[in-house]
């Protein structure tokens, strides 16, 4: 398994692995792929910093990026306190009384709580390129499409290539002329924000749009070697994972309270997901459980617009978190959720997909 993108990023298999989990990046690295780290849990870019200084003593040497989340276009922002006052009262009713009928406790007194919207701000996206631009990364994407121009010249100063998601062709048109060197091709199967079009459509049609200007890593339904080999054959230079690691061994290492999600993520099916706006006030495919299907009922407001609904929904997922109870998690996780049945290190995890992949060919080989 190997194509021309391992050269460009001095990997040794053409996987991207996203994660918000420094160790689950770190491992993915040093099994030969690229690990790269969600930076938007970081408010703090000291604790980024830090973060990433472990990324460097612990990957071997091998490379690694970071994801950050910023809008091409830079918006207005005010503090927390200031957008809080744009939240209508009929939404904190809700969130209210729906963590109330679910049985989500208050927190206890004295907890920490989780980054909310900062996160989510173009300020605090910035202070996180910066930050990573400090230590020896190989890429930096960014969730919401092209960065700014400007950042992505800052980024390419530094001899470091920038990638962008993308759901239609025209998206990944604009990113490549904007300057972004990777197109993530994300299907609408996948985790987190996500369009309309499936991978088998999509990654096609984008490969045909922008693949002779830049590589094309195609995300979304990624969860075996045959769909690894599936991608290449659409003309993929790479796949991009990012839910199938949401059960490995290392998510735990970072995110110790999460035994609850990953006992909800292993029991799922590949149906038991929902494309929705409650997450962020965009589109983000979730695990369906009995938090999502309370926005879906008639009494239920129509989420507001991105930092809003982050903003409204953060101190409830906290509670939601604390809570440890499998049915009312709140997490983006893709349609690949199916497969994902046991919890094993990254290490298997990626040794299964080399094995699976040359199997494939193996047995297309036979075919011809």
């Amino acid at each position: 398994m190997r194509t021309p993108l391992c050269d460009t990023l001095g990997i040794q298999y053409p996987i991207v692995g996203f994660t918000p989990s420094e160790h689950v990046a770190a491992a993915i690295s040093r099994a030969g792929g690229l690990g790269v780290l969600g930076c938007v849990r970081f408010n703090d870019a000291a604790e980024l910093d830090s973060v990433l200084d472990w990324m460097d003593d612990n990957t071997e040497g091998k490379p690694y990026g970071v994801d950050i989340v910023m809008p091409s276009k830079i918006p207005t922002e005010g503090s927390s306190t200031d957008l809080t006052k744009l939240i209508p009262e009929e939404h904190r009713a809700f969130v209210d009384r729906t963590l109330a009928d679910l049985g989500v406790p208050d927190l206890p007194d004295g907890s920490d709580e989780r980054a909310g919207v900062l996160g989510w701000l173009h300020s605090v996206a910035r202070s996180h390129v910066e930050v990573a631009l400090r230590h020896p990364i190989r890429l930096i994407a960014n969730a919401l499409g092209s960065p700014p121009v400007d950042v992505i010249e800052q980024v390419h100063v530094h001899d470091v290539p920038v990638a962008a998601l993308a759901g239609k062709a025209e998206h990944a048109v604009r990113h490549v002329d904007n300057g972004v060197d990777f197109v993530v091709a994300q299907g609408y199967e996948a985790g987190g924000h996500t369009g309309e079009i499936a991978s088998m459509v999509l990654l096609p049609e984008i490969v045909d749009a922008v693949g002779d200007r830049a590589p094309v890593l195609a995300a979304g339904g990624i969860g075996s070697g045959r769909q690894v080999a599936a991608a290449l054959a659409l003309g993929a230079s790479g796949a991009w994972m990012g839910s199938y690691w949401l059960t490995t061994q290392e998510y735990l290492q970072t995110m110790g309270d999460s035994a609850a999600m990953q006992q909800a993520l292993l029991k799922a099916g590949s149906s038991d997901t929902v494309r929705t706006r409650i997450y962020t006030g965009k589109p983000a495919r979730l695990l369906k459980t009995r938090w999502t299907e309370a926005w879906s009922t008639p009494d239920a407001p129509k989420p507001l617009p991105m930092p809003l609904q982050n903003l409204l929904v953060s101190h409830a997922h906290n509670r939601i978190h604390a809570a440890n109870d499998p049915s009312v998690v709140s997490m983006p996780v893709g349609q690949i959720v199916g497969r994902m049945n046991e919890v094993r290190p990254v290490a298997d995890v990626m040794a299964e997909l080399l094995r699976d992949y040359d199997e494939t060919l193996s047995r297309l080989d036979k075919t011809r």
